[in-house]
């Protein structure tokens, strides 16, 4: 029973001192996707969905909930926001080359088709993140017609 209360000691004492170090968080001033929104062209609607339901975890700046200043959870949301940043962000646009862009473009595609973006863990806290049938159809649309622009090697307007 000791080993237990000391371990239970120690576990609230990590707890606390962790709310004393948290994570960077992933905030920028201005407006960080304007050469994605530019050179893409998703519609108001599309633009919309794009800020509700990805770019807290796919740009350079992210509005953080209340619950982000409790530790541990501070760290699993930054967890979850730099894994999301490594495999897209839409920040970072200007500095993919097209194949690249074709390529996150079909990710995008597939990933929203699949229902496995934006993902369960977000969609759970943020319900109007949470895509309809619609605005799947539209998002693997505006995808696909922006990959055919990429694919014969010019820049979208």
């Amino acid at each position: 029973m000791k080993v237990i209360k000391k371990i239970s000691l120690l576990l609230v004492i990590a707890l606390v001192a962790m709310q004393f170090f948290s994570p960077t968080k992933n905030i920028s001033a201005g407006n960080h996707t304007s050469i994605f929104l530019k050179e893409t062209n998703p519609s108001p609607e599309l633009k919309r969905i794009f800020a509700t339901s990805c770019y807290d975890c796919h740009s350079n700046n992210t509005t953080y909930p209340w619950y982000n200043n409790i530790a541990p959870i501070s760290y699993w949301l930054a967890n979850h926001v730099n894994e999301g940043k490594e495999h897209l962000n839409f920040s970072e646009w200007e500095n993919y080359s097209l194949d690249k862009k074709d390529h996150l473009l079909e990710e995008i595609e597939e990933e929203v088709m699949n229902g496995t973006m934006p993902i369960t863990d977000y969609t759970f806290l943020h319900s109007k993140a949470k895509l309809s049938k619609s605005q799947i159809n539209d998002v693997v649309e505006w995808a696909k017609q922006t990959r055919i622009i990429y694919q014969l090697g010019k820049q979208p307007k």
